[in-house]
């Protein structure tokens, strides 16, 4: 598995990551132990999951306590899940920290990130203060911001943190113009969130309220030609989002044992041509609506 520098922290990440959220509603604590550690040996070192993913945190800890020297683990923080507290207040957000620890079974993680927390929280500063003490006290060792629109774009000009954790897919481009300039000339280590678009092509109908809704009606109109294959479109949605310029790590979840090692063999056979990232990209610049903003 090809690896790339993650921004300015150092760590050589996997250019497929894995994303704890499809695992959180499992209750089968052995179809998780064999998820993980088989991508573990396919050549995955990044694994991303939240405080508000169920049981994201505790599944990972059971499953990979053993390895916790075989990857990066990242989480987040930021929803008053299961505390008294209200969202992103500093007493909840050290509890926060303090347990998702415990869950994962272990003293650090590599980057906690702000989970989708607004402009308004930002600069008011006490959110950013709780991770800063976290870095120092060795409960993280760097802190990123996990968000998408203009309050990611504030973020990243704070220059806190190191890494950044956006939406960027064939289907939610606006960050590569709005965002991504700016962290990358600060050096942030880059994540894609939904990097397969929440596969959402694959659906006929879909309730408006369905979490794939926004990407399904934008690629009704995208109406890109290899979306009409299911393989191919996994493929070129994964090379699309890794040939983004600054992208280090695309983070996709699963629930299947050995899908993992599969997307990672598509990437490892085939890149997407130079033509073929220009085309996806001036087609959604011919159709995008003005309100096609990131999927937050």
């Amino acid at each position: 598995m090809e690896k790339r520098t993650f921004g300015n922290t150092g760590m050589e990440v996997s250019i497929l990551g894995f994303g704890g959220a499809e695992i959180g509603q499992e209750k089968d604590l052995s179809k998780v132990e064999e998820l993980l550690n088989q991508a573990l040996d396919a050549g995955l070192n990044v694994i991303d999951t939240a405080e508000c993913y169920g049981d994201s945190e505790e599944l990972i800890g059971k499953a990979l306590g053993a390895r916790r020297d075989d990857y990066y683990l990242f989480t987040k923080c930021g929803h008053a899940t299961g505390f008294e507290e209200e969202d992103w207040d500093p007493v909840m957000l050290e509890k926060s920290i303090d347990r998702s620890l415990k869950r994962l079974r272990t003293d650090y993680v590599d980057v906690i990130h702000l989970h989708s927390c607004s402009e308004k929280i930002l600069r008011q500063g006490a959110v950013i203060e709780v991770l800063q003490k976290a870095k120092e006290q060795g409960k993280t060792r760097f802190i990123g911001y996990s968000g998408d629109r203009t309050d990611a774009l504030y973020a990243v000009q704070t220059g806190l943190f190191d890494s950044l954790m956006i939406s960027l897919n064939i289907a939610d481009q606006e960050a590569i113009d709005l965002t991504l300039p700016e962290a990358r000339e600060r050096g942030m280590g880059i994540i894609a969130k939904r990097p397969v678009a929440n596969v959402a092509w694959t659906y006929e109908t879909l309730s408006e309220k369905a979490y794939p809704y926004v990407y399904w009606q934008r690629l009704k109109e995208l109406q890109y030609d290899f979306l009409s294959d299911h393989e191919q479109a996994i493929a070129e949605a994964l090379r699309f989002s890794l040939t983004i310029p600054g992208v280090d790590t695309s983070i996709v979840g699963t629930q299947k044992p050995g899908r993992w090692a599969e997307n990672a063999r598509i990437l490892q056979t085939s890149t997407l041509s130079e033509q073929a990232y220009e085309e996806i990209r001036a087609r959604w610049k011919e159709v995008a609506g003005t309100d096609w903003v990131g999927k937050t």
